[in-house]
């Protein structure tokens, strides 16, 4: 007899959760092989390879800060409203959404009075900033999946049952690139120095990033003779990198797809990397790297005034201190950037100190135990079993 179909629904609004949900779809079919298993919702280019037919461009969605966000403002709530009633008439057997709050929140919100299990995937940074949300969020689900370890008991203390499952950038790949093939293929040799600059996910961080970022690969080529650029692209923001880099005073390689992003990894010697997911990556390819983030002044106001941290970068969080350097706000600057990343290009001690520093932070993340995406297969599966 055949098992009746499981239906999911998802509500995905940002790249680095279409790559995190791509997992667990994986996860699920292959756990549920002997029975028919459907995707429906939001979702980016890698879910909809897993099987997903997004209701909309995910795209519409990565947007970030106050001045980006507003303009904005009516046709998001269309799509949420959208998103919302397509899983009501759905009635899936479990909604799942992931990170991108302003989204998910609010979709998860009018889904209050549904009978079906809610689930979070990515807990607020409440340890950073607006510890409220911690309350906030168990009213709307009925269980949280955390990627960080010390996360669990804000959230259980509010109410709201949650499980840490490991971090996403565990099964990346991250840590399997093949630098001498990639080499190989762009025609570098061995003895050149190759930079990996990652400006961002999102077209308004790369449009604020790729600027300063010239003007520091400029300054860093006065000091370091044959500099080399690689810049992996996504989506649409290939198109905003490919007219940005026309005047750069070097050698700029353009690369797309996860897994020429990782061979690159393998084969750079330093990284310039905007704050976000892509700084654990570079933490599990060994490379070291210097983190920046510009915003605009009045969304980088208001960060300074409410989030409470030493560090962003979650490598320097976890073992509180600076491993990975950071230039921030106000701080991210082409005169500050270029001397730190110069100092690392001609200091193997410094680039070995950092990789050193990358092991201890790793482990308490996940790595060398079972796949975060398996994981939260098993504890989304076991709610749907229980009936909770």
């Amino acid at each position: 007899m055949t098992k009746p179909t499981l239906k999911f629904f998802f509500a995905v609004g940002e790249p680095s959760g279409d790559a995190l949900c791509a997992k667990l779809m994986a996860a699920i079919k292959l756990k549920k092989q002997t029975q028919n298993v459907k995707f429906f919702g939001v979702g980016g280019p890698l879910m909809e390879a897993e099987g997903l037919k997004s209701l909309f461009p995910m795209e519409e969605l990565t947007v970030m800060g106050i001045t980006e966000v507003v303009p904005k403002i009516p046709k998001l709530l269309k799509r949420i409203k959208e998103t919302a009633q397509a899983a009501l008439d759905i009635n899936p057997d479990a909604f799942i959404s992931v990170d991108a709050p302003d989204f998910s929140f609010r979709v998860a919100a009018k889904l209050k009075q549904a009978r079906f299990p809610k689930i979070h995937y990515v807990a607020p940074s409440v340890w950073a900033w607006r510890p409220g949300r911690a309350a906030k969020i168990a009213k709307l689900y009925d269980h949280l999946l955390t990627v960080l370890p010390f996360e669990p008991p804000y959230f259980e203390r509010e109410g709201l049952p949650a499980t840490f499952v490991g971090h996403s950038v565990i099964e990346t790949g991250a840590n399997a690139g093949d630098g001498y093939a990639f080499r190989a293929r762009h025609q570098i040799e061995a003895s050149t120095p190759l930079l990996m600059v990652l400006p961002g996910s999102r077209r308004g961080e790369v449009s604020k990033h790729l600027p300063i970022f010239k003007e520091t690969v400029a300054s860093v080529k006065l000091s370091v003779a044959d500099l080399t650029i690689v810049i992996p692209v996504i989506g649409r923001s290939a198109e905003i990198v490919q007219e940005n880099i026309k005047d750069w005073p070097v050698k700029v390689i353009i690369i797309d797809g996860m897994s020429e992003k990782y061979d690159a990894m393998a084969a750079s010697n330093i990284a310039l990397a905007a704050s976000g997911t892509v700084g654990l990556e570079l933490a599990l390819a060994n490379l070291p790297a210097v983190i920046a983030y510009k915003m605009h002044a009045i969304t980088a106001y208001i960060a300074r005034k409410f989030v409470k941290l030493d560090y962003v970068n979650l490598i320097n969080i976890l073992e509180s201190r600076e491993i990975v350097p950071e230039h921030l706000l106000e701080e991210c600057l082409p005169s500050r950037l270029s001397p730190t990343i110069t100092d690392l290009f001609k200091s193997e001690e410094k680039r070995q100190l950092q990789i050193e520093g990358y092991s201890e932070a790793l482990q308490a993340l996940g790595v060398g135990g079972d796949a975060p995406g398996n994981r939260a297969a098993d504890v989304v599966l076991s709610l749907i079993k229980s009936g909770k």
